[in-house]
Parts: C-alpha cells; structure tokens; sequence
C-alpha cells in the first residue's frame, strides 16, 4: 500500500524574526479578513481559531477589535511560538497559544464554550475527517446563536474559478486526502451538526468567508 507523502506545515516559505513567522499569504488577505470579523464577532466576544499559523491573522483581527478574547491553537510548536511572540501586538486580546489537533481528541479536554469558531486555510489542507472534527466541536463547545467563520477557496460546481480547480489539483498530487472543498458538502456537514449558512462573503483571489451559526433543534 502506497503511503501519502508526509503534510507540510505550510504551503509556503515563512521567513522568520525574532520568533515570529512571517506568512506571504496572511500579508495579502489578513487586513480583508479582519474587516469581516470585526463586522460579525459581537462585542466582547471569546474566539476560538482553529490553525491559527503564525498568529498573523489574530493580531489584525485584535487592532480592529480589542475587545475580543481571542484564543489561538495549533497542533505545530513553531507555529504556537510564533503566535504567542506576536501576541504582544495587542496587550492581553490574544491569549496564550494552545496545542489543539482536532484529530486527537485529548487536545480538547479543557476547551471550554466560545461565542465564535474561526478557522481559516485549513480543510482543504486537512483530510476530511478534519472538517468533520471542526463541525462536532462548534456543535459542542460553540454557545447558542455562535459562529462558525471559516475562510477559504471552495468548489461552486459550473462557477468554481478555474484558478481553484488547479489549486484542487496540485493539492491532491501532494496528498490524496487534501483537496479544496465542495461548498455544497461544507454545508451539508455543517447543517447536519446545527450550524446554518447565514452568510457568504466574496474574498480576494476567489476566497470566501462563510458564516455559520449554532441554531438550536426546534
């Protein structure tokens, strides 16, 4: 039987100061991405990131709303080192970095409820099993009327961008779990665990933001 090749941390070189990490693609959608947020998240508001990366995402979200208690995670210990170095951009917002694999269901022993789930760049980069996962942990630990905000390139059947379906491709020469997701199947997966689609955000270079929110059964 034929092994996949090992995952990448990232799909990308991350240059390093200082023991923070540098993301090329977090500096060209980090400031959009945040703009979103701070529009959606309600005042106040505890965040949990799923795959916070370098942490880069964090801290624009944070300087547009300090009054966020934002908690980011990452199964990579350079990549948490990175988040809690960049973390004193914005006094106290950002809280110490937590060691969260979601297919290792120890790491979310002490995750308490959160107002918001936000998760960006990872399921298309993750098996499936990774976004089933993420859906019974917002079904869980997310508090009625939360959100689920994910962030990311998706398939929109006869209108997915051509530059997705290549990016589709590439990624499941490199793993043939990985690939970009079908909208319709992220949907599904969601409704199933009482999460509902209540917004779509059009993002640069053919993204979208998608909004979820934890209904409760009728």
């Amino acid at each position: 039987m034929v092994q996949p090749p090992k995952s990448p941390i990232a799909l990308e070189d991350r240059a390093s100061e200082q023991g923070r990490l540098y993301s090329p693609s977090a500096a060209r959608n980090r400031d959009a991405i945040a703009e979103v947020l701070a529009r959606v998240l309600p005042t106040g508001a505890s965040v949990l990131e799923i795959g916070s990366g370098t942490g880069e995402h964090a801290v624009a979200a944070c300087q547009l709303r300090p009054d966020l208690s934002w908690q980011p995670s990452d199964p990579d210990a350079a990549s948490r080192d990175s988040q809690a170095a960049w973390a004193g951009e914005v006094g106290g917002a950002i809280l110490a970095p937590l060691e969260i694999d979601l297919l290792r269901p120890q790491t979310l022993v002490a995750i308490d409820g959160f107002d918001a789930l936000v998760c960006m760049n990872v399921i298309h980069i993750a098996p499936w099993a990774v976004a089933e996962a993420l859906a019974s942990l917002a079904q869980d630990r997310l508090r009625p009327g939360g959100h689920l905000v994910l962030y990311g390139p998706y398939l929109l059947g006869d209108e997915t961008a051509p530059s997705n379906l290549a990016f589709d491709a590439s990624l499941k020469s490199r793993n043939p779990e990985w690939g970009v997701r079908p909208l319709d199947a992220v949907r599904a997966l969601l409704a199933s665990h009482g999460l509902v689609l209540v917004e779509r955000v059009d993002m640069p270079a053919n993204n979208l933001m998608l909004i979820f929110q934890r209904r409760e059964p009728e």
